[in-house]
């Protein structure tokens, strides 16, 4: 079958026929129809997280999926050949840029039956990641304050509005050109990161989702109040990350180190912070489906590539101006 595979790290993404996927007995065979393009496609690419996430080269890309069911391993119950359906497949069993994948049942769900494939395919990664940040880690309440870093960009535009549901008073940093749009997503606070200095403008607030990491990180630890959390999903990891992953002990040493500095500021301010490298779940994207067909949240595509088009398609991660996300979509 056709794929997009990079055969070492830093180097291109080329297109090449690879052997069909192997289908356990507890995976859904999938038919790609769209595929979710994220920077993290970028960095594993760049070989950024190859000591973490040591994967095998030659390497299928690509880390969110919508399609329809193919076939199903001997022992799955929950899903029928025809079935819609999408995923952001296990961290180790990535490889969404290809005609067909073969995912575990426990990381998929029915895709919502009030979007397109292409729309579904934008969400799993980063609605799991706003949803664990939020929800899981935040623990975010009605009535609390949060600051979302990167509002018009994949995660943002998602976590807006399931902050917004939640109850919160949502503030947000965008370039001026996507003020309104993010107001009309449900971000009671809009800060132009070009002209304003958001640690001047908000303070006292509850939980701060960062997606840039350096110093825009540390200058998130100022605006919380005490006892307030930082959530950063651009780094650095930290050891229980290390301890997620099955790192070993000196890997997770290193992992400590690379996050001591900001771990040291946030405890002289009485605040926290955590790194988040979000998780496949299947449970958890059927408690988002719940809410895209509820009209709660819905998904921003802003550029829909053909699949001829992918390495062109990822070459574009590092270009600004694309609000949500780009797709990928196979005929």
């Amino acid at each position: 079958m056709r794929a997009f595979v990079v055969k070492q790290y830093k180097g291109p993404v080329q297109q090449a026929d690879v052997p069909e996927p192997v289908v356990g007995e507890h995976d859904v065979l999938v038919q790609v129809r769209a595929a979710g393009l994220n920077m993290l496609d970028e960095k594993i690419r760049a070989g950024e997280f190859r000591r973490i996430l040591p994967y095998k080269l030659p390497l299928i890309l690509g880390n969110d999926v919508a399609g329809t069911v193919l076939g199903v391993g001997a022992k799955v119950r929950g899903f029928r050949l025809g079935d819609e359906v999408y995923a952001r497949p296990g961290k180790d069993r990535i490889g969404t840029f290809a005609e067909r994948i073969a995912v575990a049942e426990a990381d998929l769900a029915l895709k919502p039956a009030s979007v397109s494939l292409e729309e579904a395919a934008s969400l799993p990664l980063v609605a799991l990641t706003a949803w664990q940040a939020l929800v899981e880690r935040g623990n975010l309440q009605p009535g609390q304050r949060v600051l979302i870093h990167a509002g018009s960009g994949g995660v943002g535009t998602v976590a807006i509005q399931l902050a917004k549901y939640l109850g919160a008073t949502v503030a947000t940093t965008v370039s001026a050109g996507n003020a309104d749009f993010v107001r009309e997503l449900g971000a009671d606070f809009v800060i132009d990161y070009r002209s304003q200095d958001f640690e001047q403008l908000v303070e006292g607030y509850d939980l701060v989702l960062d997606s840039l990491g350096g110093k825009n990180l540390e200058k998130s630890l100022r605006v919380l109040r005490p006892g307030g959390k930082a959530i950063g999903i651009a780094g650095p990891p930290d050891a229980a990350f290390g301890r997620e992953v099955g790192a070993n002990p000196v890997l997770r040493l290193a992992m400590a180190a690379l996050s001591s500095r900001i771990r040291r500021q946030a405890r002289r301010l009485g605040v926290t912070y955590e790194f988040l490298f979000m998780r496949a779940s299947g449970d958890q994207l059927r408690q988002i489906t719940a809410l895209v067909d509820s009209g709660v949240l819905r998904p921003v595509v802003g550029r829909v590539f053909d699949f001829d088009q992918t390495v062109q398609a990822v070459q574009s991660l590092h270009k600004a101006g694309i609000r949500g996300k780009a797709v990928i979509s196979l005929p």
